[in-house]
């Protein structure tokens, strides 16, 4: 029997102190959230897709199945379309238009977007075409003058029988170009994820034997080695092993197991309170 354990992070970037104590009440509720959701009977599935609310991914450990959706237009919660992709259709990833239409047939409308977009969103964008690589802004570990980003979030799941599921959502980095599609499952600079395949490789070293924390060390050091890339990722094993790492300034970051929250935004924080 595996201990169940659900961990989720709030996004690898260097996170302005304004919004800190907001970034770990928001990674600490949706881990609460998760666990709750497993403990009533729910699946890794269920908890993944509860943990996270316009790029989204889903995947289900035990099946091998997944569903994703790119570029996806005004939908407040697009892990649930990046769900029915993966149980609805014999496809993976469903993007743009095509990913907008699907979910209108299965009752998920576009909302105003407005609705979607924060004043401090829109502060954000007025700041960064300041700058000419805004990439390099948000990602770098050096700390930079009104240090504002973006909001991807993620979730990983393992339950008592050792079945494991993901989710990551992201509306991507500010400013970025049209079109953008930004890699999941891990966070940080996408096209930096993307080149190194840092989910792959984090997977791989754990296939050689190695616990979940070298792993994601491993392909954080490989990705900032190879292409001088910056972020961070969570993940667990089918045994309940739990691990979260970054190279950015920082990453909220919450996971339940054994009646305990652990949580922690900076470089080595780690807080544990009991539930």
């Amino acid at each position: 029997m595996v201990e169940p354990v659900v961990i989720v992070h709030g996004g690898a970037w260097a996170v302005p102190e304004i919004l800190w104590d907001r970034s770990i009440a928001g990674v600490k509720t949706a881990a609460l959230h998760g666990y709750k959701v497993l403990q009533e009977g729910g699946s890794v599935v269920d908890v993944a897709e509860a943990a996270v609310e316009m790029d989204a991914i889903i995947m289900n450990g035990a099946t091998m199945e997944a569903g994703a959706v790119a570029a996806i237009r005004n939908i407040p919660n697009p892990v649930k379309v990046a769900r029915l992709i993966m149980e609805k259709t014999p496809h993976v990833m469903l993007a743009g238009e095509g990913a907008n239409k699907f979910a209108s047939q299965y009752g998920i409308n576009e909302v105003d977007k407005e609705l979607l977009i924060t004043p401090y969103a829109k502060e954000e964008l007025a700041e960064y075409k300041k700058y000419t690589n805004t990439v390099y802004c948000l990602f770098n570990k050096t700390e930079h003058v009104n240090p504002v980003g973006h909001d991807t979030v993620g979730c990983a799941v393992v339950d008592q029988k050792g079945h494991t599921a993901c989710a990551t959502s992201t509306g991507g980095i500010t400013a970025k170009m049209p079109g953008r599609v930004g890699a999941v499952s891990t966070t940080g600079c996408g096209e930096a994820i993307m080149k190194a395949c840092l989910a792959r490789h984090i997977v791989s070293v754990m296939g050689t034997g190695q616990d979940v924390v070298t792993a994601i060390k491993s392909g954080l050091n490989h990705m900032e080695t190879r292409i001088n890339g910056f972020g961070g990722a969570i993940a667990v094993s089918c045994k309940g092993d739990v691990g979260m790492q970054f190279s950015t300034p920082r990453m909220p970051w919450a996971y339940v197991r054994q009646g305990k929250l652990h949580y922690g935004i900076h470089p080595g924080q780690h807080i544990i309170e009991d539930l």
